[in-house]
Formats: structure tokens, C-alpha cells, sequence
């Protein structure tokens, strides 16, 4: 289990606190959806919560351990708002690889079978495939790092209705095995989802029942 226990995050550049007192569990099995109007601190909250930046008070533990900065990059992976501008590779088996230098040819291609990309050319840049290819793509870059917590910024952005629902049902595979917190500002497109809805107002973390998450 994830928890996070009141914290506190005040960017340098920033006036007032972005989160305040932030508490919340998650367990693989019921994934999390945090919603919020744009500028609330859901990219924020991520950034925190994978050790990407530092809170000022508060800690994340998991299965019990508080975990630094550094313990948390290696648990968590992380999928941003439009992945593909972060794409480094001149190729897919480059995009792959980086990072794993000696990764098996078997091992790539089980990270695109479970992200449902098995006929991918490889040897195509990142950026010449489709939007929902290149969610997978991401996702797969991130899953053969193995990590325990996947931390989703706005996963369905961009993509055309045609490609949003096979995303959504491969986040939801995922979170069977794995902690997934999700962040949207448009959280009517996971009313089909079975998870804790919260949403981030004011700097603050406040559940949702499943008629509120509804209007």
C-alpha cells in the first residue's frame, strides 16, 4: 500500500502552498482517480509522490517504510501529459532501451505484448506512430522498469474517442497488479472505472462519493 501522510508542497517560485495537508492510501486492485481544474497541483502532486520534487513537510511510505526521494524514483513510474514530446530514442527499440543497455531482445518484446503493441516495427521513430500507440510505447518504457506505482498525468489527453476506451482498459489491467493513481480534468471519461475518486481543490484532497464524481 501507498500512503501519504500530510504533505506539504510549496514550489520556490510559487507565492502559497500548491498542496496543503495532503492524506491518502491507495492498494493495488482499486486505483485512484484524482481530478482537478487545470493550475490545481495534480502534476504537482505526482512529481511529489515519485520523489521528481520535494515536499517541505509530510511523508510516502510504502508496505509501512517511509521512502526518500530517491527510494521513490525507483518505485514509482511516471507517464506525463503527452509523453511523446519526451521521447529520446531515434527508434521504438531505442526508446526501449534506454536506460537498459542490456535488455534482451525476449524482454522488449514482452513489454510491448503486454501493453498490446506485439506487430510494432521497430525500427520506426516514436513520433511517426499514433497518439495511442504512443501512450502504450510509454507505458511499456516505463513498466520494464518494473515499478510498483504508476502515476498517470491526463492519459487520455489528445486521443480521439476511437482509441480512449483501449487505453482505459489497459490501465485498468494494469491496476489489478500495480498501484495506479490517475490524474484528469476530465473525469467523466472513467465513469466505468471501480476506484476511489478524490479530487484536488484549494490544495486540499477531498473524497468523493460516486454520485458526487458524477455531476
Amino acid at each position: 500500500m501507498l500512503e501519504l501522510k500530510s504533505l506539504h508542497y510549496q514550489p520556490a517560485t510559487a507565492a502559497q502552498s500548491v498542496l496543503e495537508e495532503i492524506n491518502l492510501k491507495v492498494s493495488p486492485g482499486r486505483p485512484a482517480l484524482i481530478s482537478g481544474a487545470s493550475g490545481s497541483g495534480k502534476t504537482s502532486l505526482i512529481e511529489v509522490i515519485s520523489g521528481l520534487s520535494g515536499a517541505q513537510r509530510g511523508s510516502v511510505t510504502w508496505q509501512g517504510q517511509q521512502l526518500n526521494r530517491r527510494q521513490r524514483r525507483w518505485l514509482c513510474g511516471v507517464v506525463f501529459q503527452f509523453p511523446e514530446r519526451h521521447f529520446l530514442g531515434l527508434s521504438v527499440t531505442q526508446e526501449l532501451k534506454l536506460g537498459h543497455r542490456r535488455m534482451s531482445t525476449e524482454r522488449l518484446h514482452q513489454g510491448l505484448r503486454r501493453v498490446g503493441l506485439n506487430d510494432l516495427d521497430l525500427k520506426q521513430a516514436p513520433e511517426r506512430l499514433s497518439g495511442g500507440q504512443q501512450r502504450r510505447l510509454a507505458l511499456a518504457v516505463q513498466l520494464l522498469r518494473e515499478p510498483d506505482v504508476l502515476l498517470l498525468d491526463e492519459p487520455t489527453a489528445g486521443l480521439d474517442w476511437s482509441v480512449r476506451d483501449d487505453v482505459l482498459a489497459l490501465l485498468q489491467h494494469l491496476a489489478k497488479e500495480k498501484v495506479l493513481i490517475v490524474v484528469t480534468h476530465e473525469p467523466d471519461l472513467f465513469h466505468r472505472w471501480e476506484c476511489e475518486q478524490w479530487r484536488l481543490q484549494g490544495g486540499e484532497l477531498r473524497a468523493l462519493s460516486p454520485l458526487a464524481a458524477a455531476e
